[in-house]
């Protein structure tokens, strides 16, 4: 497997951020770690035996990045009003620096031109962060994995709201988007999987709002519960990423 590491300068983070990519050909996949993670989390939990086959088989090149939730969403010394600007910052960087980065790379690979799409994937805190780039940026995130997320800004910075937060927070935004809003055609046209578990540790109430809503508003997102038994923790996850990778990169359309 061709592995390659890189870091850049983010001039909205005002640092050096490291990213790691395996693969040599496909569709690019954007992984986020969990809460408070770091790019070599991929290797370091096993996720990438998980997805061995498909980068092996060039279905797709996964990009790795490190998170900042130590001083957003997990920094509950913090103000929320800065806490939630660094994180806006954050995405900025994603999708200004890292998106950028990662179309270059695999239009590189794979003697493409144009502006491929790129899947977002994460468990727990980074199912999220994928579920949210790509409910925002459409144009930019053509498919999604977000397993085990909560996707409420209030369980992370209680009562607090601004613009920013609204922003950030799914269950808020879906909740006031219109019938007639432009971005539920995109997503009808990309594909995305949300799936949470039932036991120990899991929070699947967002997830059950969310889904109601999507159905509301007739958003074709694939959202699965698993059982009782099924608790928040990797073992878990790594069925349902063998499980659902076939649906979102069986084919490169």
């Amino acid at each position: 497997m061709e592995i390659n590491y890189d870091e850049f300068y983010s001039y909205n983070l005002n640092r050096n951020m490291p990213i790691k990519a395996y693969g040599q050909k496909g569709r690019p996949v954007l992984f986020i770690p969990c809460q408070d993670g770091h790019h070599y989390d991929f290797e370091n939990f096993r996720m990438i035996d998980h997805f061995h086959d498909w980068i092996e088989n060039g279905k797709c090149i996964v990009f790795s990045i490190d998170t900042i939730d130590e001083e957003t969403w997990s920094a509950k010394y913090d103000d929320p009003y800065h806490r939630i600007r660094r994180h806006e910052s954050w995405i900025n960087y994603i999708t200004r620096e890292v998106v950028p980065y990662i179309r270059n790379y695999v239009n590189e690979k794979n003697g493409w031109e144009g502006y491929p799409g790129i899947m977002t994937f994460g468990c727990s805190m980074g199912a999220t962060h994928a579920l949210n780039l790509y409910l925002r940026f459409p144009d930019l995130f053509d498919r999604c994995l977000a397993l085990s997320g909560i996707y409420n800004a209030s369980y992370f910075l209680g009562n607090y709201m601004d613009e920013v937060v609204y922003d950030n927070s799914i269950t808020d935004y879906m909740n006031n988007m219109p019938a007639d809003h432009p971005f539920i055609e995109r997503y009808n046209n990309n594909k995305a999987v949300v799936c949470v578990g039932q036991g120990a540790w899991e929070e699947p109430w967002s997830t059950r709002f969310i889904d109601e809503r999507f159905q509301e508003l007739g958003i074709n997102i694939w959202v699965d519960y698993w059982g009782y038994d099924v608790n928040h923790d990797w073992p878990w996850w790594y069925k349902q990423v063998d499980y659902f990778l076939p649906y979102l990169l069986e084919d490169n359309t």
